[in-house]
């Protein structure tokens, strides 16, 4: 759980933090430039590393030099004379002759690793293998090349192929460290930046593999599969928002966010087919979501993945941003481009399974390296793929290192965990005899939750002003509580019951829901148990389950008016809010991630009206203290009528830390107009109308309480004083005390 800090963020203290430098291009004759069409123009190329880039290990070797240079070296502060000699050379100054580099090897012994490096790796505990494993331009010897390093403990043979040596399996084979640590390493000269490649592995079985690089920072653009030589070096300029993070990322702050999939949001007019870039992306997408209020963006998963129908969720290159839709440095510029527009970013993070395609991580040495060797903790039979063993220490590792990884290279304000019901439970989606009790017996899976609590408080003690979301969909208990009080240590959690509840709700006539009453008050009765966040995300818009719009019943009218009665429901209950891409306007036809959104609709006032509610909701939550300050506290929420089930009314109050600022919701779940309808109010004085649903420029039918209405001392609702109001049909109203209305609140005749 976040905790309210100054603490600077730095990476972590067991490696000494050192900003990235940029990748130097490899020297040879077909020099390979970094990759063009970043969003900013960068410095020149540099020809030699800087000191920071090189492993504490490394031994220096002086350069060899040409003889005449000692021999001609003038004193300090003199110009060296002509030597008197016939050659050409000899007639230059010393100081001109040029240092030629040492005559290397195929593959050079070097390494990254200190004998720390490699004792936190062996215990799990090694949060920055990124900054050792994979592949890194660095210069040894006075020569530029590449670091190549990998883990793969049970290979008799491990070598480095690609364009560079024509897939040559047998031309530059890595060194096996001497330390049992599996590692894998070597320097191979005069490959730089873009060199595409990938491991060829012969297995302690004498299976040949060639494998992608699990710590590669690009891949080839799919179907292709190899590795690219790479770096995350990017000049930010978003300083103000990550000195200032904690005041938009914390739990007593406004947290709505806009769910995205950054294929399908939208699509080039002239080639549909084609996806939008990074770039495009920071052009169109951030400018949209600061206008309609959201205060944070989360992405489907970025990481490269090979299966576009994944959704992302098929994660194959876990440190690498999807080429689909540009380079690294485009996207450090998209996430740059939304903190400088006040908006927070988190990313999707699949820790809980993995593709079992064969160039990826599945049996990487030709056993069973990543993902657990017994079937029934190994395999997800949900999704055919392959589940992490979280009980070995350098998996654990890696997996943190990734956490840390997007939180420190792009700036990522938080991590949706994903399907982390699936990791908690040993029997999850297994049937009887398809698993195997822990050692007390129960289904918990007690190395995923040893790692989950291990991963937040690396998290948090590191970019404490970050956030972890769970989707976690069970009543595991202290999900969203900190790990020093027993809990798994995230920040919020999904309240996924919250959102089924809701939707099971509304799918109902409004004359049945008198029947259903207790299904939509359920949720206050367990909402502070976690830190909760009510999504309405991209799993209930696909497979059949219809949009959003067309899960509300009767006419066209009645339909749009009860999808602006429950946003108004989500916005004022309790918890963070979350709305997947589509929802906010009301597209008519379920998510389809092969095309853009239908755009189109806008023009028609039903949907603009949907958009106009969902910005309207957005700036009041972000703009009264009572719908966020205490979110997720008891005390921030009081029932005023919660029973009238033959109305189908709900009346409740809203509380920050002032009680000025408190708020009156009122939602009538019926298409019926009830005038003089009398509720209770915390204090005496003229209540005004600062939000109703059923306005006409939301394609409402335009029953508004115009004028702010005088509280009266009849005793209504256990209160002291009451006021009467017209309750407009289907739609969600907020009333507040007069003398705190900022002017834009009010509603004109």
């Amino acid at each position: 759980m976040a905790k309210k800090t100054t603490k600077t963020e730095n990476p972590l203290p067991d490696v000494k933090p050192v900003k990235e430098k940029k990748a130097v291009t490899k020297v040879k004759a077909d020099k390979v430039t970094p990759e063009a069409g970043s969003p900013e123009p960068k410095k020149a190329a540099k020809t030699k590393v800087v000191a920071a880039e090189k492993p504490a290990t490394e031994t220096k070797v002086a350069p060899v030099k040409a003889k005449a240079v000692v021999a001609e070296k003038p004193a300090a502060g003199k110009k060296a004379a002509p030597a008197k000699s016939k050659t050409a050379k000899a007639e230059k100054p010393a100081e001109t002759i040029a240092v030629q580099p040492a005559k290397l090897k195929a593959v050079e012994s070097y390494s990254r690793f200190t004998d720390f490096d490699i004792s936190l790796f062996k215990s799990g505990k090694h949060y920055k293998l990124y900054e050792k494993l994979g592949s890194h331009v660095v210069e040894y010897q006075g020569v530029v090349g590449t670091y190549f390093a990998v883990w793969a403990p049970n290979a008799q043979y491990v070598a480095v192929i690609g364009n560079f040596n024509g897939w040559n399996r047998g031309s530059h084979s890595l060194n096996a460290r001497w330390d049992s640590s599996g590692i894998w390493e070597g320097f191979i000269p005069n490959i730089g930046v873009g060199e595409t490649y990938k491991y060829f592995i012969n297995s302690s079985s004498g299976e040949d593999l060639e494998k992608s690089d699990p710590f590669a920072l690009r891949w080839e653009l799919p179907p292709r599969t190899a590795s690219i030589v790479a770096d995350t070096y990017y000049e930010w300029k978003d300083q103000d928002w990550m000195k200032n993070r904690q005041e938009h990322n914390a739990l007593d702050k406004p947290y709505s966010v806009y769910e995205v999939h950054l294929g399908s949001w939208a699509r080039n007019l002239e080639s549909p087919d084609e996806f939008l870039t990074y770039t495009q992306l920071a052009e169109k997408l951030v400018p949209y979501v600061k206008d309609m209020g959201f205060t944070h963006v989360e992405f489907m998963p970025i990481m490269e993945h090979p299966y576009y129908p994944s959704w992302g969720y098929q994660v194959s290159g876990y440190f690498a941003a999807a080429s689909r839709y540009g380079t690294p440095q485009e996207l450090m510029y998209l996430i740059e481009e939304f903190h400088k527009a006040g908006i927070g970013v988190i990313l999707d993070w699949v820790p809980s399974h993995f593709p079992g395609d064969i160039h990826a991580l599945y049996r990487f040495d030709g056993t069973h390296l990543y993902e657990h060797a017994d079937a029934r903790k190994g395999f997800h039979p949900d999704w055919k793929s392959y589940i992490f063993n979280y009980g070995r220490n350098e998996v654990r590792a890696f997996l943190i290192s990734n956490a840390l990884f997007w939180l420190d290279r792009y700036h990522a304000d938080g991590l949706r965990v994903d399907a982390v019901a699936s990791m908690l439970y040993l029997d999850y989606s297994r049937k009887h005899g398809e698993w195997e009790a822990n050692m007390y017996g129960g289904n918990e899976n007690l190395e995923a939750i040893s790692f989950l609590k291990e991963f937040n408080e690396a998290v948090y003690s590191h970019f404490p002003s970050v956030q972890t979301i769970a989707e976690e969909s069970t009543s595991f208990t202290g999900v969203s509580r900190p790990v020093y009080l027993g809990g798994l240590g995230f920040g919020m959690k999904w309240m996924m019951g919250w959102m089924h509840d809701t939707i099971g709700y509304f799918k109902e006539d409004p004359i049945h829901r008198k029947y259903h009453h207790n299904e939509i008050t359920f949720s206050t009765i367990y909402a502070f148990t976690e830190n909760f966040m009510l999504p309405f995300s991209h799993d209930e818009v696909v497979y059949g389950k219809g949009s959003m719009l067309r899960k509300m019943p009767g006419d066209e009218w009645r339909q749009f008016a009860n999808l602006r009665l429950m946003y108004g429901y989500m916005f004022t209950h309790p918890g963070a809010k979350l709305l997947f891409m589509g929802a906010e306007f009301g597209q008519g036809d379920e998510w389809n991630f092969g095309q853009s959104l239908q755009w189109h609709v806008l023009q028609y006032p039903n949907h603009r009206g949907i958009s106009e509610t969902v910005k309207a909701l957005n700036h009041l939550y972000r703009d009264e203290p009572a719908l966020y300050e205490k979110a997720f506290s008891f005390e921030g929420f009081e029932w005023v009528d919660g029973g009238n089930a033959n109305d189908s009314i709900l009346v409740y109050r809203r509380m920050g830390h002032d009680s000025k600022n408190d708020l009156m919701i009122v939602l009538n779940m019926t298409p019926v107009i009830r005038k003089d309808y009398r509720i209770g109010v915390p204090a005496a004085g003229k209540w005004k109308e600062i939000f109703n649903s059923d306005q006409e420029k939301y394609w409402g039918s335009g029953i508004i309480n115009y004028d702010a209405v005088n509280s009266e001392p009849v005793k209504w609702h256990g209160k002291a004083q009451s006021i009467k109001i017209t309750i407009p049909p289907l739609a969600a109203t907020v009333f507040k005390l007069t003398p705190d209305v900022p002017a834009k609140y009010e509603l004109k005749k």
